[in-house]
């Protein structure tokens, strides 16, 4: 059995999208999943597999929420060494003061460099963002509500790509809840 942890995308949000923890709980257990664990009311838990890769396992959870609730929930899943390599990495470590305003979202496929490579990061600072491997880095000192970086800033950069954000204290819980 390996370690996983899937991240849905825009649940509970605002009073829509819900999906109960409990019954998120219940749905990966009934795909087979063992010590499964959620965290926070944001779409986040953990769960030991059988082998198979992370696209593999979101596409049978992104399947199973469908015919539950009738709509589609993206959702990427990440491994254990996914989470303790972004930890390691943090490129951010110099700059963010505040874990709640630094960000990863966390992508189910590799950002395409080149949509990145015309940007003039200087037109959003004081935030930063960089490209992971299959996460893109951000800060946002002066809090998400007040972002430069729109919806329509990440809908051109991931084209095609589900991606969900989470702040850097939930990163490492989950990594955490993995032990």
């Amino acid at each position: 059995m390996a370690k996983f942890a899937v991240l849905l995308r825009g649940i509970n949000v605002g009073g829509s999208n819900k999906v109960a923890m409990a019954d998120l709980r219940t749905l990966l257990e009934g795909l087979g999943f063992t010590n499964v664990k959620t965290l926070l009311q944001s779409g986040n838990a953990v769960f030991d597999a059988p082998k198979g890769t992370p696209e593999k396992l979101a596409g049978q959870i992104e399947q199973a929420l469908e015919e539950r609730y009738g709509r589609v929930i993206g959702c990427v899943v990440v491994t254990r060494a996914d989470l303790d390599r972004i930890v390691a990495a943090n490129p951010l470590a110099g700059i963010a003061d505040k874990p709640s305003y630094q960000l990863v979202t966390f992508l189910n496929g590799k950002p395409d460099a080149k949509l990145f490579a015309d940007d003039d990061t200087a037109a959003y600072a004081p935030e930063v963002v960089l490209a992971g491997e299959r996460e893109i880095h951000s800060w946002h000192p002066n809090g998400q509500a007040n972002t430069k970086l729109t919806p329509g800033w990440w809908k051109k950069r991931l084209p095609g790509l589900v991606a969900t954000a989470r702040n850097w204290n939930t990163v490492l819980k989950l990594r955490d809840l993995l032990d």
